[in-house]
């Protein structure tokens, strides 16, 4: 049931319907009626802060996870510290579309940060890489409202056509973030301790006093109004969720020691396939209710979006897993390095999302960004599966940028476009879908592509270790004095398959090791990665296919700030067509 905010009718000057007291007692605080330029951007500032903390997490882990995971021994189940993480970031980004709508995005906006500091402390205390993709998981319960609250805030206030006009704040916070991250990531891990702790996990305090400052930013300036939607909330369909992620994402990590055909690989198939059937039966019995509304994905631009979302979020954040791990085993960069040579990334995303959304903005139109996009995302990732192990960093560092380009064509586009869909009252649970399928795919991408790293690595590394053994470079190399203690080493293991092994529990010995020795090593593992990116650019075709069938309708230009109350549900075509010149933002 929905409730009538305070001065919904301003020319009346009186409150129009009921207001419940929760909407009452926040209006007090908010102000009426369509919001300026001034006030838009002072609560940009709140929303700005804490996406700042969510996008910095993403990359000031990304440089420093090889120095975590060689410090705990356990290189090759590193991915557990970003598949926990993003496993339960999307199954609460639903969630937050629902609860934000009962009890005000502020409020829920205030716990994901009080969650992610939570987990950022613990992370501090990891002493085995289970222990740190446990805290990891608690991060995310946090990280999952951040971006998807921050989304749904802005796609309150400012209508689709003029939310471009603002997007360079967000795009400033995001670059910022993301050139800080890397570097600050990569200073704590070259250390190997700051104060009594050890340098690597400084990369997780430092979050603490960045969110202490997020919440007293955000509880000073966030101020809306709050039209209460009671909902109830679908938790069985996020537990059956979860089930049916946690099986098949344990068998994609586990299933190169298991055995893809062995008994806990299939019980996990079957534990996954039955809870994902009860999950949509759960969906479609809760209707409107549900944690993900099947109803919704009956729009066509919400169905192509966010199955588009999905294959973008596999291929997306495969890749973002794999090239520093390539910059920093492969090429040898310290953690700040490597940190430093991902910005032609950072800046193509900056680039493809200026240029989208002020050309957007002037034109309404947005479906050929993500199909150019797709493009560029598919070109690249087919490009990076021939870098080799002394392909120069220059080549490298172009394909990133144009893989950062495809990355900010694709990222705004899309997210207007489902909430252009969608009547005013359903942009928050729009917005955390939008955000959730993306995620879902980031999560299967991550969990997949490291699978098919790590387990093809041995073996890539075997042989060529088996090819290089019998060269006379690699013999002189073993009977070079220098080399003695390696040599010992190296004939203790017998044989490559147990100098694989090594490598990819501790990558660490790797670090001034004689480079005729280390070649086998290099040529190995960037072979393995070789497949990896093969594989994210077949899933992009598809990802490009999908997204060719995105309908092309005109952003509206009115805000759903101060309309959710209404009743209607417009279509697709009403949604982008319906022009309230009262709600449309004063921009000077």
């Amino acid at each position: 049931m929905s409730t009538s905010s305070p001065a919904a009718d301003p020319a009346s000057g009186t409150a129009s319907g009921t207001a419940s007291d929760t909407a009452s007692a926040t209006a007090a605080d908010a102000p009426a009626g369509p919001l300026s330029h001034r006030q838009i951007v002072t609560i940009l500032i709140g929303l700005m802060m804490g996406m700042f903390l969510a996008a910095l997490d993403q990359t000031i882990v990304a440089t420093a996870i090889r120095t975590i995971a060689d410090d705990l021994q356990g290189l090759d189940h590193q991915a557990w510290a970003t598949t926990a993480y993003l496993i339960t970031s999307t199954i609460v980004t639903p969630l937050y579309g629902k609860l934000g709508d009962i009890y005000g995005r502020k409020k829920l906006f205030i716990i994901a940060i009080s969650l992610f500091i939570l987990g950022s402390v613990l992370c501090t205390f990891a002493t085995s890489m289970g222990s740190l993709a446990f805290y990891r998981a608690v991060q995310g319960l946090g990280a999952g409202g951040l971006f998807s609250l921050a989304l749904a805030i802005i796609g309150d206030i400012v209508p689709p056509r003029e939310r471009a006009k603002y997007q360079g704040y967000f795009l400033a916070v995001f670059g910022t973030a993301s050139v800080l991250g890397p570097v600050i990531g990569g200073f704590f891990a070259g250390q190997s301790s700051i104060l009594g702790i050890d340098g690597w996990r400084w990369v997780f305090l430092v979050n603490v006093p960045i969110g202490f400052a997020a919440l007293a930013v955000v509880t000073k300036t966030l101020h809306l109004r709050h039209t209460r939607l009671d909902h109830r909330i679908d938790w069985a369909g996020a537990a059956l969720l979860s089930l049916s992620l946690v099986p098949l994402l344990l068998v994609a990590e586990q299933g190169r020691e298991w055995g893809w055909g062995s008994t806990n690989a299939i019980i996990c198939y079957v534990i996954g396939v039955v809870a994902a059937i009860g999950f949509f039966w759960q969906e479609h019995r809760m209707g409107e209710e549900a944690i993900l509304p099947l109803a919704m994905f009956r729009n066509k631009t919400v169905g192509v979006s966010s199955i588009a979302s999905v294959l973008i979020g596999v291929a997306m954040f495969g890749g973002l897993a794999a090239l520093p791990l390539y910059l920093q085993i492969v090429k040898g960069a310290t953690p700040t390095e490597a940190g430093l040579l991902l910005l032609p990334m950072t800046l193509g995303i900056m680039i493809g999302s200026i240029l989208s959304g002020q050309i957007i903005s002037r034109t309404g139109r947005y479906r050929v960004f993500p199909i150019v996009g797709s493009a560029l995302l598919t070109i690249s990732l087919f490009i990076f599966h021939y870098v080799a192990y002394d392909t120069p960093l220059w080549q490298t560092m172009i394909v990133m940028t144009m893989f950062g380009v495809g990355l900010g064509f694709n990222f705004q586009p899309l997210t207007l476009a489902v909430q252009n869909a969608v009547p005013p009252q359903q942009i928050g649970v729009a917005t955390s879908t939008a955000t959730f399928t993306r995620q879902i795919g980031g999560t299967l991408g991550t969990a997949v592509f490291l699978s098919i790293l790590f387990s093809t690595a041995s073996e890539k590394i075997t042989t060529a270790l088996a090819a290089a053994v019998p060269t006379q470079e690699f013999q002189a190399a073993l009977a070079d004095p220098a080399n003695a203690a390696v040599a010992e080493q190296f004939a203790a293991a017998q044989s490559g398959g147990g100098a694989a092994t090594s490598v990819l529990s501790d990558s660490s010995f790797l670090t001034g090791l004689d480079e005729r020795l280390a070649k086998p090593f290099l040529i190995g593992f960037s072979e393995a990665m070789d497949l990896v990116f093969l594989t994210g650019s077949a899933v992009m075709v598809l990802g490009f296919l999908v997204m060719l069938m995105l309908p092309n309708v005109e952003l509206r230009k009115s805000a759903s700030y101060g309309q959710r109350e209404n009743d209607g549900a417009p279509s697709d075509a009403d949604a982008a067509n319906d022009v309230d010149d009262a709600a449309v933002i004063a921009h000077p």
